[in-house]
């Protein structure tokens, strides 16, 4: 299947999907069938955009009603399940029937993982853990780009540890925090999230006033400002 040619990532924010390094190292260089592999891709990518108490889950229904998926299964539904069983039978995706409220079976795809497996042994017990739509979130790389400047590799190194040192709300905030002071540089960002992490939020947050500033100036950030 040709379709046009890529035009390139468009300018401006971008929304972010992460997903486990192992897709790409360990499970892409399996798959050798290209349309399983863009199924896979695609189904991992909406579960990456869902929460759930357990693990998130797309139907075949929502799979057969999106247009992108319909375009890699152009043949139609049997085209779709034949792709998402040879995705089952890798190991890629877990399946599992349903009997909603209103009778009807609906069979649900999830991602093999650890959550994943205990959201399908619950399912099979007759618990439906809620999802929702996973709110959407500028990762650290934006963040940085956004408000700081561009970024270098040996940056982007410290700013992924520190996205799994951190949660995300505490790095929105430490960023927000050196845009109000004008301290754009990552090693004062650095320091706030540092300083959270050891003295808790209380520390970081005392209000507006111009004392809140000379804490900032004169306290424990003051060797990182002119970074």
């Amino acid at each position: 299947m040709k379709g046009k040619g890529f035009s390139g990532f468009a300018e401006g924010k971008q929304t972010m999907v992460s997903l486990p390094e192992a897709v790409f190292t360990e499970l892409v260089p399996q798959i050798d069938d290209l349309r399983e592999l863009q199924v896979t891709l695609l189904i991992l990518c909406r579960l990456a955009q869902r929460q759930a108490r357990v693990a998130p889950w797309v139907t075949r229904d929502e799979l057969l009603n999106d247009p992108v998926v319909r375009q890699v299964a152009a043949a139609g539904s049997a085209d779709l399940d034949g792709l998402l069983a040879q995705a089952v039978a890798r190991g890629t995706l877990l399946t599992v029937s349903w009997k909603r409220g209103d009778d009807v079976v609906e069979q649900r795809y999830l991602a093999n993982s650890p959550k994943g497996r205990m959201a399908v042994a619950a399912l099979q017990r007759g618990i439906d853990p809620a999802q929702t739509e996973a709110p959407q979130r500028p990762n650290i790389y934006a963040l940085y780009e956004q408000n700081i400047g561009p970024l270098t590799a040996l940056l982007s190194e410290d700013l992924q540890e520190a996205e799994q040192t951190y949660a995300q709300e505490w790095i929105e905030e430490a960023f927000r925090e050196a845009v109000r002071m004008n301290k754009r540089n990552w090693k004062y960002i650095q320091a706030i999230l540092e300083n959270r992490r050891t003295k808790g939020k209380d520390e970081i947050h005392r209000g507006d006033r111009e004392e809140d500033g000379r804490k900032y100036v004169e306290g424990d950030y003051a060797d990182f400002i002119k970074h």
